[in-house]
């Protein structure tokens, strides 16, 4: 990697980490620079705007999440785990998000946020619609589902936890929001021999987080 290459990346990791933590319209250029130590005119060098950097982070995030969504999928072993492994990868995500974050992105950086709605409804559908064709094929769901209907569902589902006016971040975490959402989606969906795989999953989380817990470790 060169190292203006570096520094390109150096300036859009910092704003990513910023804009999660703060949102978007609340974090300025100045504010990037600062944090970086570095001068307000060196960031234009690389970024003609505010939007552009924006678009930025929104493309090395798209290809990250798509790249968590192939990696889950080679490393579960059924369509229930790979719910659950999806689980513990939003968790990891949401607990430090600004629910502003799409209300920004929408409201001020059109641009970014289509690449975000374009990743969303087209690649997110398709895994969503995988893992339930997955989850049927193994006997673990329903065979009664409307695959397409549960499919737009859930995709829908998974903005809820942004909704500020329903869940204020004051009285309610956005990971937590997340995982019970989650959860009442995987209920719903399975077949007698999937509800048993959801509780061995859950049996097996619950003995890791009390050895964890045992041993001091934290997530």
């Amino acid at each position: 990697m060169t190292t203006e290459t570096n520094t390109k990346v150096r300036i859009r990791q910092k704003a990513e980490e910023l804009f999660m933590k703060y949102g978007i319209r609340s974090v300025s250029m100045d504010d990037i620079a600062n944090a970086l130590g570095m001068s307000k005119k060196t960031i234009y060098q690389y970024f003609v705007d505010k939007d552009e950097l924006v678009t930025a982070v929104v493309e090395a995030d798209v290809q990250d999440m798509q790249g968590d969504c192939i990696k889950i999928l080679e490393g579960s072993k059924d369509a229930i785990h790979e719910i659950f492994l999806t689980i513990d990868r939003l968790l990891e995500q949401f607990r430090n998000m600004n629910p502003m974050l799409i209300y920004d992105l929408e409201k001020f950086h059109i641009r970014g946020y289509q690449k975000f709605m374009d990743h969303k409804n087209k690649f997110l559908l398709q895994v969503i619609r995988k893992n339930l064709e997955r989850g049927l094929a193994e006997g673990l769901y329903r065979d009664d589902l409307n695959a397409d209907l549960v499919a737009r569902f859930r995709l829908e589902s998974m903005m809820i936890p942004f909704n500020i006016d329903l869940f204020p971040p004051t009285k309610f975490s956005m990971a937590d929001v997340s995982k019970e959402i989650m959860e009442l989606y995987v209920h719903g969906l399975v077949s007698q021999k999937g509800y048993k795989l959801i509780v061995k999953y859950k049996e097996e989380r619950l003995k890791q987080a009390n050895h964890d817990t045992l041993s001091g470790k934290t997530k």
